[in-house]
């Protein structure tokens, strides 16, 4: 299979530390409440922040936890294991579109862990569906409900990892699991098919 993975949230936990900071900065250094949306993963969606309060906080936490984000519990045993399987892996993220260093950052985190193993990399991805249909994947494996949808939609399976409050989502292409264990389990069951 061609499989395509998200980074953020899927293969690093930088959307659970995302989360935290945003909360602590809204608090202590903005010192308001303005969420509106408490299934919302995306901080920038959460909030009625300013352009320049964005920027603060992107300046204060989101580009150090991009830099600094660990691994997701058996992602890397999944991944490499996935690639021992036959399956070529493709990274498709949003990664990178803010702040192009953390591109080379990231490449050399996941050589320096032993996972140089995709086939190919796309950074900065607006529109994953479109990319996935280039690729010709066979999955995605994402965790924003609005890229889950659009890929479904464009007739591509997907994993919907969810691992916080955030949208229920149902599609017939859609598949919503909780860890890596559930994404391999998922994989090798559909080979069997």
């Amino acid at each position: 299979m061609k499989i395509g993975v998200d980074l953020d949230g899927v293969i690093y936990d930088s959307e659970k530390e995302l989360r935290v900071y945003s909360e602590l900065f809204e608090i202590l250094d903005l010192k308001k409440n303005t969420k509106t949306d408490n299934q919302e993963l995306a901080y920038q969606k959460r909030f009625v922040w300013t352009e320049e309060e964005k920027k603060q906080f992107w300046n204060k936490y989101h580009r150090p936890i991009l830099r600094t984000a660990n691994f997701m519990p058996g992602a890397k045993d999944v991944l490499t294991q996935l690639k021992q399987d036959g399956h070529e892996l493709y990274i498709v993220t949003a990664r990178g579109g803010y702040d192009k260093t953390v591109i080379e950052e990231t490449i050399a985190s996941l050589k320096d862990h032993g996972l140089d193993i995709f086939t190919r990399m796309h950074w900065n991805s607006k529109n994953k569906a479109k990319i996935c249909q280039e690729e010709q994947l066979d999955l995605m494996i994402d965790d924003s409900y609005d890229n889950c949808k659009a890929i479904a939609e464009a007739g591509i399976p997907v994993i919907y990892v969810k691992d916080a409050p955030s949208k229920e989502f149902e599609h017939p292409l859609a598949q919503t699991l909780y860890n890596w264990g559930e994404i391999y389990r998922y994989i090798t069951d559909q080979m069997k098919k």
